[in-house]
């Protein structure tokens, strides 16, 4: 029963700490970006490109807690046969 309970908070915070993480490190790249891109103007294709890249990158991490979201989803167990096994009815 601890087993289902704790997979269950683990399915129900992954996801979003990984997308509240992923936020807050996409909004640090941007800002770094254009604070770049506003002293020097002339890297701003450079500067572009990389901040594109570690997006991506940031991104892909959100997309493999998703994956994991989802196997964990699909092996927790139904609530009647955890009611069942604590003799709940």
């Amino acid at each position: 029963m601890a087993y289902a309970v704790a997979m269950a908070i683990a399915v129900g915070l992954g996801l979003p700490i990984a997308v509240l993480a992923a936020a807050t490190a996409q909004g640090r790249a941007a800002a770094a970006a254009l604070e770049g891109i506003a002293r020097q103007p002339e890297a701003a294709g450079r500067i572009q490109t990389a901040m594109i890249i570690g997006l991506a990158l940031i991104e892909s991490l959100v997309i493999y807690a998703l994956l994991i979201f989802f196997i964990l989803q699909g092996k927790l167990p139904e609530v009647s046969a955890i009611v069942g096994a604590a003799g709940g009815g």
